[in-house]
């Protein structure tokens, strides 16, 4: 049995990832956690950042007496699995990702920015609002917002792993993108793809950005080969 941690990604909850976790649990010892501020944790006295939640995934490790694990992130879940396996390779086997954002400038983020406003997603998708807000009690889902703005405006004025700091990160990885993927490009995920020394790059079919509209069954097939 492979162990495999799974990271959500920004402004979302280990709730999200749970039918994955129960695809993979026939095949995988599963772990999944929330990252401060996020699913009802308490928000960090730090403000957001890659360094941050991949330091709360070192704590958990060691509270769970983990040496070495394998790791899917969601979105910015895989930056985070990036950023360990970078800083913490002894403890990273191999990683899987989807959707996730490699690419940041201060363009990207301020268009990013835009689709984390509070007032307007509760004007145009309330239903959507009504998922934060009872995804992150007892915490405010409009302060997770809030500080998820902030951290990505801090990575569009200083990208926390640049296209070179790939060629350092020796752990087998599979970068996965939707074909339907609005967030994502193909060229920056490949770039990065091509800049690791071990990885390989699938498309998605049928399959956009959130992680709800992802097929569980296709996508746990895919982690459970990668990981055989």
């Amino acid at each position: 049995m492979h162990p495999l941690l799974i990271f959500h990604g920004a402004i979302g909850a280990k709730d999200q990832m749970q039918a994955l976790a129960d695809a993979l649990k026939e095949n995988c010892i599963v772990h999944t956690l929330n990252f401060s501020g996020h699913g009802g944790e308490p928000f960090p006295d730090k403000d957001f950042s890659i360094p941050l939640f991949a330091g709360e995934v070192l704590n958990y490790l060691q509270q769970n007496k983990i040496e070495r694990i394998n790791i899917f992130g969601y979105s910015m879940g895989g930056y985070v699995a990036m950023f360990l396996a970078k800083h913490h390779p002894e403890l990273v086997g191999r990683i899987i990702t989807l959707a996730t954002k490699f690419y940041w400038d201060e363009a990207v983020a301020a268009k990013e920015v835009k689709m984390l406003d509070a007032e307007i997603i509760l004007q145009k998708v309330p239903e959507f609002a009504e998922q934060l807000r009872v995804r992150h009690l007892p915490n405010d889902w409009k302060m997770v917002l809030d500080k998820t703005k902030e951290m990505l405006l801090q990575l569009g004025q200083q990208n926390t792993l640049q296209l070179t700091d790939y060629k350092n990160i020796l752990a087998d990885c599979l970068l996965l993108l939707g074909d339907k993927d609005k967030m994502v490009t193909v060229d920056e995920t490949i770039a990065v793809q091509k800049a690791l020394p071990n990885a390989d790059f699938k498309l998605l079919p049928g399959t956009p950005h959130p992680i709800e509209q992802v097929d569980t069954t296709m996508l746990a097939s895919v982690i459970t080969d990668f990981l055989s």
